[in-house]
């Protein structure tokens, strides 16, 4: 004779129902039954941990490698800005053949040109001119003569502070052109945690729904035996075996997301959509106490987004006084010497100069206006100040708030898994006993599985709520110990 409580203690005793939660290293029979199944009609798995899908994201993510292209022409501005006080030098030559009426002649000149701006506004150039023509009939002539010219800014363009505005400028660029590759390497370090920890919760909730397939068919069984002893009306096992093909559908729906989330995690990592990447990383979860005052300090340190507004504020400042360097008078103190020889003949002429040169412009509105849009472009950018500040603050706020609160969520959803399985199972073994029904187990394997679900949600949240401190405080990169390779 069949011992038909056994028989269910057995069928319901299995270890699908105490699966542990969120444990791709260590799943439940269930799940490894699952698993393999399913990895039969795939090809082998490629395990991949979190810290090596930020290393590949790092190497081969197609908007840092854009980023980095880019950054070689942002240095190469800084290099010419640098230049700028550099002497500059130009050559000019010209060949010619000419004839006219009474004579053919060849005519070369050659003309070296130095020029030199010092970080005061001075300008200073030196050029040479060297020339000689072979006529037919003439002979040959020969000149040559040098010229030195110094300009001093007196007024408009004066003093270290105008002259070396271009500069700054540039030197301010390249800070936020720094911040701009450290923004987006933070920005992709964090996505690809999003996706990493999206495909694993994609493989978890396959697993889940793996496990409620097995214990659907269970249910099935169990009902069979039941049906068979006569403790069970025959049309009753109707719901348990709908609830079968309820579980078949949810297991598609896991293995098309599983699938999803794979493909959009490969293309963050520039690798062959068809390579069949497992996660592997078994999280640790641990409380992150974060105090709000020092979170903001550091934030306002470190963000780049808010960092690139303070530089922005220096740049419009910069801008506004070279606007009102632009409404002086042009006065400016010159002198130089030059000397000239031909030959044949002996002649050399000298000449020494020095005095002042005035420029007033008379009714130009160009530089006016360069003035104003130069003060709405500051003013504009203290209001941006201002917004930015006042937006670091809420995000501060809401990313520390937001990771507690995380934390709580995560607590109360595994105290209600556990409560949840137990209740099952308690469930299952009064069905055994005869002392409850088919539809009282489905409606507890139904709980079970969206506390499972609510349960995985409420930890990858956690997990992905710290990823967006760090993304908030600009600690990203210290986080996961990456340096610019700048």
């Amino acid at each position: 004779m069949i011992d038909l409580r056994g028989l269910l203690l057995l069928l319901f005793g299995m270890p699908a129902v105490a699966g542990q939660s969120l444990a791709p290293s260590q799943p439940s029979q269930a799940g490894a039954v699952s698993a393999r199944a399913y990895a039969a009609a795939q090809a082998p798995q490629i395990e991949l941990a979190l810290a090596d899908a930020v290393a590949l994201a790092l190497r081969d993510n197609r908007a840092i490698r854009s980023v980095y292209l880019e950054r070689i022409a942002q240095k190469f501005d800084l290099r010419v800005a640098h230049d700028r006080f550099a002497p500059q030098l130009t050559l000019k030559a010209r060949y010619l053949g000419n004839r006219n009426h009474a004579d053919r002649y060849r005519q070369a000149d050659l003309a070296p040109t130095a020029s030199l701006l010092t970080p005061y506004g001075t300008r200073v150039s030196l050029d040479w001119a060297y020339g000689h023509t072979r006529a037919n009939a003439a002979g040959p002539r020969y000149r040559d003569g040098a010229n030195l010219m110094v300009i001093q800014p007196l007024l408009r363009g004066a003093g270290r502070e105008v002259a070396s505005a271009p500069l700054r400028q540039a030197q301010l660029s390249e800070q936020a052109n720094r911040l701009a590759l450290k923004d987006t390497v933070a920005q992709t370090i964090t996505h690809t945690i999003g996706l990493y920890r999206e495909l694993l919760r994609a493989q978890e909730q396959l697993r889940i729904a793996s496990d409620a397939l097995l214990r659907a068919n269970q249910l099935v069984e169990v009902n069979h035996a039941l049906i068979a002893a006569g403790r069970m009306p025959a049309f009753d096992i109707v719901q348990a075996q709908a609830q079968v093909a309820s579980q078949e559908l949810a297991l598609e729906g896991s293995r098309n997301h599983l699938h999803a989330s794979r493909l959009a995690l490969l293309q963050a990592l520039a690798l062959d959509l068809a390579t069949p990447l497992q996660a592997t990383e078994l999280p640790q979860v641990q409380r992150l106490q974060v105090d709000a005052g020092q979170a903001l300090l550091q934030a306002e340190a470190l963000q780049p987004g808010y960092l690139m507004q303070l530089i922005a504020e220096q740049q419009a400042r910069i801008g506004v006084h070279l606007a009102r360097d632009e409404q002086r008078w042009d006065l400016s103190l010159l002198a130089g010497a030059s000397q000239a020889r031909e030959r044949p003949g002996s002649r050399r002429d000298w000449e020494q100069y020095v005095g002042l040169e005035l420029e007033i412009p008379i009714g130009d509105l160009s530089r006016r206006q360069a003035l104003v849009r130069a003060e709405v472009s500051l003013a504009s950018q203290q209001e941006r100040m201002a917004e930015s500040r006042q937006q670091l603050q809420r995000q501060v706020a809401d990313a520390v708030r937001d990771i507690d609160v995380r934390w709580r969520q995560q607590e109360i959803a595994g105290r209600a898994l556990e409560l949840s399985r137990r209740k099952l199972e308690i469930e299952q073994e009064k069905l055994a006993l005869g002392r409850s029904s088919n539809f009282q187990v489905l409606s507890f394997e139904g709980d079970l599985r969206d506390a499972q679900s609510v349960q995985l949600d409420a930890l990858i949240a956690y997990l992905n709520a710290q990823a967006a401190l760090d993304l908030v405080l600009g600690t990203t990169l210290n986080s996961w110990d990456v340096a610019l390779n700048d």
